[in-house]
């Protein structure tokens, strides 16, 4: 491909195992098994804007990098502004030649790569350039290839784009080890964008700035710790945006996603604006704003923050006041589980039809077998059973039970034989083929304990006595000393939405994901230290439910001032 070796060192060559299963990413069929997702033009040239792609600048200078540019989202808005840019620069010297190092553009998949150069090229022949020369330079911008496996040879002053979105489970084993050699960031359960941020970071020139659209969920989660200590030892964020319940992309996504402006400079405090409106005009005026040229206009839906990046710590975006109130508490309290408080998750079994079946249907043991409680029991606040049962497959001691000496649980697994040894566990442990993937605690299902279901747009924080051990959508909280019916009120308090606000990552709809990580981060002062009529208000407003008599008890519980309650009173609304 010409032009290529002026964008890559070609030194550090894969082993054939690995160039194989890059080849066969190469040649996949659908856009959402790459994990593409195309962007809005209006969002494209916001996010050009934001980091100073723009036509003012003499952008045959400098250097633009768009690391997986699939259909062309970015990468014609970027040829239409450096075109624009040469005309308005009427005394520079020299012609078109001077283009062919200004756009370097990487993408793997061999079809959508073909599609979008012929797509270049009319581009550029509309622009009034000729077919020869707009060929010479689509190949000299263009390169088809894996982006995370060539280590780049030139430093950017620009890179955007929209990195895939792809699950670790989606990608061969040889080439997941071969990014995990590569690339530090991709640490735990890590999608595919988070080493091209790490390599695309890498790629900086001095003052450079990155903007990227993708999701937000390293910003918060545990994956993305090391991605933010490098952000945080070496960067600087200057902006986010969040664009959650906003028309950023031509499909609908799941997950929460978000943009950031991220510079090759000293640090300093961070703009932010939420949900902006997707049109043009709007979006220019946003930038802006977000642009430290500017003065914040009195008024602004934009605010400032300082210290948002903070080693590997969580971003916190929310109003400085309630983030003021966060930092109080947890310099105050102890964390949930310091306090005595256990936080679980319910059994995945990755095959509830093998597993999982009207309790008085499932024909096994009667010491096999537990009363389960799923997300559909609880939809009103209480249990209501829906008779569903899970097959429970260890004994006392958390070891899987001898078939031999259970027949009729051997029989009902054998029937099922098949469906149960596609999972990845049984083929990982062929020997263990009948455990469900997260072992079962049966000493869970007599225990009190709340229920709080993962995904929800309010808190759904239910009270069980000990009859019902939870499906894996459902949390569970147990406590060897708080009341739970008191931490129920807690718990759905506005103290909980701040700090999963501020922790969690939302969902589409604005929904918060109400998951351990986030839970254990809730801080709670001591049972002992609290007066036994707050005990009472405490435990009164939580078996009835009252959202806004929780809220009463829980800020005496806080000791929050009036200016505190009152900040907290607009979370949410």
């Amino acid at each position: 491909m010409k032009g290529s070796s002026l964008l890559f060192n070609h030194d550090n060559q894969c082993g054939p195992l690995v160039l194989d299963a890059v080849e066969d990413l190469a040649n996949q069929g659908d856009a959402e098994e790459r994990g593409a997702v195309f962007t809005r033009t209006e969002v494209v040239n916001f996010i050009l804007n934001l980091v100073g792609y723009t036509e003012d600048n003499l952008l045959c200078q400098k250097k633009i990098l768009e690391p997986s540019f699939g259909e062309g989202d970015f990468l014609l808005p970027i040829i239409d502004r450096l075109l624009a840019a040469r005309g308005r620069a009427k005394r520079e010297k020299g012609s078109a030649e001077n283009l062919f190092g200004a756009i370097r553009a990487v993408e793997l998949h061999k079809k959508t790569f073909n599609k979008t150069r012929f797509r270049v090229i009319g581009f550029l022949e509309q622009k009034g350039i000729k077919s020869s020369l707009a060929v010479a330079l689509a190949d000299s911008w263009l390169f088809q290839g894996d982006f995370l496996l060539v280590p780049l040879k030139d430093k950017f002053d620009f890179i955007v784009g929209n990195p895939p979105y792809v699950r670790q489970e989606l990608i061969p084993h040889l080439l997941l080890q071969e990014y995990r050699g590569r690339y530090p960031t991709l640490y735990d359960r890590a999608d595919l964008y988070v080493p091209f941020i790490e390599h695309s970071l890498e790629s900086l020139s001095d003052g450079g700035v990155l903007g990227f659209i993708c999701s937000d969920r390293w910003m918060k989660n545990k994956y993305g710790a090391p991605l933010r200590k490098l952000v945080a030892d070496h960067f600087h964020l200057i902006n986010y945006v969040d664009m959650v319940n906003t028309l950023a992309f031509y499909s609908e996504v799941t997950a929460y996603p978000a943009i950031t402006i991220i510079g090759k400079k000293n640090s300093g405090p961070t703009r932010i604006a939420h949900r902006p409106s997707i049109e043009q005009e709007k979006l220019r005026a946003l930038a802006n704003e977000l642009n430290f040229r500017h003065q914040l206009a009195p008024g602004s839906s934009v605010c400032e923050l300082n210290h948002v990046v903070h080693g590997s710590e969580p971003w916190l975006f929310d109003c400085p006041a309630q983030v003021e109130i966060l930092r109080r508490i947890e310099k105050q309290y102890p964390c949930l589980e310091e306090m005595g408080c256990k936080v679980g998750i319910g059994v995945a079994t990755g095959a509830d039809n093998a597993f999982i079946d009207i309790f008085e249907k499932l024909d096994v043991e009667e010491d096999c077998k537990l009363p389960l409680v799923t997300t559909k029991d609880i939809v009103s606040g209480e249990i209501k059973w829906r008779g569903l049962g899970v097959i429970n497959p260890f004994g006392l001691e958390g070891r899987l039970v001898d078939l031999k000496k259970y027949p009729r649980l051997r029989n009902h697994l054998e029937q099922r034989e098949q469906l149960i040894k596609n999972r990845h566990c049984a083929q990982k442990m062929p020997e263990h083929w009948y455990r469900t993937i997260d072992r079962i605690f049966p000493e869970v299902l007599k225990k009190p304990k709340l229920l709080i279901p993962d995904i929800k747009g309010d808190a759904n924080i239910v009270f069980d006595k000990g009859e019902f051990y939870p499906h894996h959508n459902l949390y569970y909280i147990m406590s060897s000393s708080w009341s739970l019916r008191a931490l129920q009120a807690v718990l759905l308090s506005r103290i909980t939405r701040l700090f999963l606000m501020a922790y969690s990552i939302k969902m589409r709809g604005g929904c918060l994901r109400f998951q351990a990580q986030y839970l254990r981060r809730i801080r709670i002062p001591s049972w002992q230290d609290i007066s036994t009529h707050l005990r009472h208000e405490l435990i009164s407003a939580g078996i009835k439910r009252d959202l806004e008599a929780c809220d009463r008890a829980v800020f005496k519980l806080y000791d929050l001032n009036e200016k505190e309650k009152s900040i907290l009173m607009g979370i949410g609304d």
